[in-house]
């Protein structure tokens, strides 16, 4: 027996459920997705305990990792659950991509009725967690989930802090604790669009501005005990420019001659308040101002070019619509056939 045999075999004695919350079992599956990079100190506790809440729920189900370019034993630890958990499916990627691009990749591959998202630093506890976010979506008939860490003492607090204010003020999002492990059904999950960038803290203002019911569920805490926080205080000028690039996208990707013809409505009217303006002042005194006709002329150009970019992104949204029809027409014939 090799030495990651044997730590595969003491890290899961460790994970062993003491007291599951008992559950009346229901008919949902469930899909339970675990972003993981060099999380060796804790993904077989994050597996093992996730698989327990399935069975503590009475539910069938998946759980997806997506190992991220890990350069530890996360790799060898996968492999051997692997083959533990006939439904444990790992996707590898040979160099880091991002938490965004992992979920992304999960959320395209599961198949559960509710998808779970969970991290693989033990800092929520899936025995506990997973039954909570579950019982909270189907007494409150939610959507979305989120969950509310309590007791949180760790150096991110002033960072999330900013987070949930700008998500609570621009998006309308009311939990207090938006980027943390969240229940979603299948259709909140398929109503994402592509996901790129940071964009996986935003999978609740997308949701709300899409029209599903968003709620919270109060969950423990638990300081990381192994490995390293993959954040820092970097990410919050990304992420300032990642929201307002999603909020573009939310407001007007649908409808982008609203933006673009707005503007060049508004700068039409400028340009041409201030012709009539040099005409009168021409007319009644013979005085020209020529850097004022410039600039008005300047304006009218522009506006008219943001004309024509907004006939060219309607242009684009349509054959996006047509794509992603053809899409769902062959998801739903794969679906059919299964």
């Amino acid at each position: 027996m090799d030495k990651t045999r044997v730590n595969v075999a003491e890290q899961a004695a460790a994970a062993a459920p003491a007291a599951a919350p008992a559950v009346a079992p229901a008919g949902a599956t469930i899909s339970v997705v675990v972003p993981a990079r060099n999380e060796e100190g804790t993904i077989v506790q994050v597996v093992t305990r996730s698989f327990a809440a399935l069975e503590a729920l009475g539910r069938t189900g998946e759980v997806l990792v997506v190992n991220d370019g890990s350069t530890d034993a996360t790799s060898a630890l996968l492999q051997r659950l692997g083959e533990e958990h006939s439904t444990l499916r790992v996707f590898t990627n040979r160099r880091s991509q991002g938490m965004t691009a992992g979920l992304q990749r999960m959320f395209e591959a599961s198949r559960g009725d509710i998808v779970i998202l969970i991290p693989a630093d033990m800092e929520s506890d899936p025995l506990l967690d997973i039954p909570a976010l579950v019982q909270a979506m189907e007494a409150n008939d939610l959507d979305v989930v989120a969950g509310w860490r309590q007791g949180r003492k760790d150096g991110k607090v002033f960072a999330s802090g900013i987070y949930n204010f700008v998500m609570q003020k621009m998006a309308g999002v009311t939990v207090h604790d938006g980027n943390w492990i969240k229940a979603m059904r299948s259709e909140v999950v398929h109503s994402f669009p592509p996901l790129r960038s940071d964009w996986h803290r935003f999978l609740l203002m997308i949701a709300v501005h899409n029209g599903f019911r968003v709620g919270e569920v109060a969950t423990a805490y638990t300081p990381r005990a192994a490995g390293s926080s993959k954040f820092g205080w970097e990410r919050i000028p990304k992420s300032l420019l990642d929201v307002l690039v999603v909020r573009f996208l939310l407001t007007f990707s649908q409808a982008p001659m609203r933006f673009f013809g707005g503007l060049g409505l508004a700068g039409l009217t400028v340009s041409g308040l201030t012709f009539v303006y040099l005409l009168v002042l021409y007319l009644a005194s013979q005085t020209q101002q020529r850097p004022i006709f410039l600039f008005a002329g300047i304006v009218a150009i522009i506006s008219a070019l943001l004309f024509l970019v907004g006939f060219l992104a309607e242009l684009i949204v349509s054959q996006g619509e047509r794509i992603a029809g053809v899409e769902r027409r062959l998801r739903n014939n794969e679906l059919g056939e299964k």
